[in-house]
């Protein structure tokens, strides 16, 4: 019985040499597979996707945070009440502002208010967040106690601690009587009035900021103070020498913004002095809002509001030239 020799797939007979056909199933070596197509295709398209994604943030960003800031600084350059049409007046606003003989008292309290915030409310909350992190049993009832200031509305705080400063039915006057101290004139007193606003500005602002420690605390590697405590470290130099080299990245920035937020001081001495006694309270924000809102000449407040920002602009540029190599010394 005779058998066919036996056929290849492409057509060609045993012992013939490989024939390629044009419609074979397998891939052509010139020809990228699909998987690889399709990545090459997507990693075009990518930065294409990702500015179409952030375009919308884009947008509001820059309409809700840096136009107002170019419409600060060409106000700046006008005279207007915003009901009359503008004029422009070039730099006359800034020679105005610069020649205030109010524009130094500011300053100067605005310096006060900040020099005095940072030496009580910057090591402050540093010390309660590690004390804090001994307690064992009590620390969940501290840290609720801690940021309750915070979530009160500043307005509201303000006002009750103006109840408390008040000279006659005030809670701190009633507990110095029980002492056996005089009533003091917490906010009537050109000499204490600045510092009464500094106790409530710290008492705000130190529940965020410890919370903020105890967050950075908790990352810090237990094996760390076990072998301090076995080599026979006290705890202040466990604090020392393992606390504060771990927390200085974090103290730097807090310590920036604390600077930054403590120049731009404004609903306490509006709610609780209006600027004085005798002006002792007036800072760089009140005087902006002075001129706007009290004699109508927005564009000196717009040009104030500019060298405020140039000011902490430069402050911040040269406290992190200087501090650059801190966070990781």
């Amino acid at each position: 019985m005779t058998t066919a020799p036996p056929t290849r797939v492409d057509g060609g007979a045993s012992g013939v040499g490989p024939q390629t056909r044009t419609g074979s199933a397998g891939p052509r070596p010139d020809r990228p597979s699909p998987s690889r197509w399709f990545r090459r295709r997507n990693s075009r398209r990518s930065p294409l996707a990702a500015w179409l994604f952030l375009l919308p943030a884009l947008l509001s960003f820059g309409y809700f945070s840096w136009w107002p800031i170019v419409k600060s600084v060409l106000l700046s350059m006008q005279q207007t009440n915003f009901v009359d049409p503008p004029r422009w007046v070039g730099l006359d606003n800034f020679r105005q502002v610069l020649t205030d003989p109010l524009l130094g008292t500011a300053v100067l309290n605005t310096a006060k208010f900040g020099a005095l915030t940072i030496l009580i409310g910057f090591p402050l909350p540093l010390l309660l967040a590690i004390v804090m992190s001994e307690l064992r049993r009590l620390g969940g009832v501290f840290r609720v106690l801690v940021y309750l200031p915070v979530i009160m509305p500043p307005v509201v705080s303000v006002l009750l601690w103006k109840f408390f400063y008040d000279p006659d039915a005030g809670l701190f006057n009633a507990v110095l009587g029980r002492l056996g101290v005089d009533p003091l004139p917490w906010l009537q007193d050109k000499g204490s009035a600045l510092p009464s606003l500094v106790l409530l500005i710290v008492w705000a602002n130190t529940g965020g900021t410890v919370l903020l420690y105890f967050a950075s605390l908790s990352g810090i590697s237990r094996e760390l103070y076990e072998a301090a405590e076995v080599d026979g470290a006290s705890i202040r130099r466990r604090v020392w020498h393992i606390t504060l080299p771990q927390l200085r990245g974090m103290m730097l920035i807090l310590l920036l913004l604390q600077i930054i937020g403590t120049l731009q001081i404004f609903i306490e001495p509006f709610v609780m002095t209006d600027g004085g006694p005798e002006n002792s309270t007036v800072t760089v924000i009140y005087l902006i809002y002075r001129n706007a809102f009290v004699y109508g000449d927005f564009g000196s407040a717009a040009a104030l509001s500019v060298l405020l920002a140039l000011v902490l602009a430069v402050l911040s540029a040269v406290y992190l030239r200087l501090t650059r190599g801190w966070s990781t010394t």
